[in-house]
């Protein structure tokens, strides 16, 4: 349960958003605090939408043995979601930028003004939960498993969901310039293939996810 709960929170975890954020921050005028407050921020929503979920799914009693049909169809219903995201994404073409606007959208305009509220407030919102995060979640509240597990789960959840967060601070505390340098580099990978790696996410989780539902349909009993 937990090795399938981490597989995918890694997936959850490459999200090219919550890098480029960190890297922003770790540039500004106060580095580690802005990002560390954005990490706090990122930690708050995993924790408290995992914890929500989890009770939810739980009160369904997905994971008792006569509720085996609602929890494998459960995952090939989250599957199948993933792959029309997938899609969505893929032909969903880029707009092209706006001189007279460099800043578009509400995370790009708070970015640009860093500051401890506000970067708690993106964190937030770029950690907001999306399809992938809930897949994992479900692989722990269907999994029959006491408490101290379920809880150990999600906090092994949260934090790789939160990796290309606290990875890159870390970094900037051993080797601040190297650091930079490095994420600098890595970011202007990202904004030129960060749909690539979004749409294959999307694609690895969704398949995935319907081959396990409908494995546990057809052949588990």
């Amino acid at each position: 349960m937990i090795v399938q709960a981490a597989g995918l929170a890694l997936l959850a975890a490459l999200s090219p958003t919550a890098l480029l954020v960190a890297a922003m921050y770790l540039g500004s005028a106060r580095p580690r605090l802005t990002a560390a407050v954005y990490l706090a921020g990122a930690v708050a929503v995993s924790v408290i939408m995992g914890v929500v979920i989890l009770v939810v799914l739980r009160s369904a009693d997905l994971n008792r043995p006569d509720h085996h049909t609602p929890r494998y169809g459960l995952r090939l219903g989250l599957g199948i979601l993933l792959l029309a995201a997938a899609i969505v994404v893929a032909r969903r073409k880029a707009r092209p930028p706006d001189p007279a606007k460099p800043h578009q959208g509400i995370v790009s305009r708070m970015v640009a003004n860093p500051a401890p509220l506000s970067a708690f407030l993106v964190g937030l919102i770029v950690f907001a939960p999306g399809v992938t995060f809930l897949a994992a979640l479900q692989v722990i509240a269907t999994a029959r498993a006491g408490i101290g597990l379920s809880v150990l789960a999600l906090v092994i959840v949260v934090v790789i969901n939160v990796l290309l967060v606290w990875v890159p601070i870390v970094l900037h505390v051993a080797a601040p310039v190297a650091a930079t340098r490095l994420l600098n580099s890595f970011n202007g990978w990202l904004r030129a293939h960060g749909k690539a790696v979004l749409t294959w996410v999307l694609v690895v989780v969704g398949m995935i996810m319907v081959g396990n539902g409908i494995y546990g349909l057809t052949v588990v009993r």
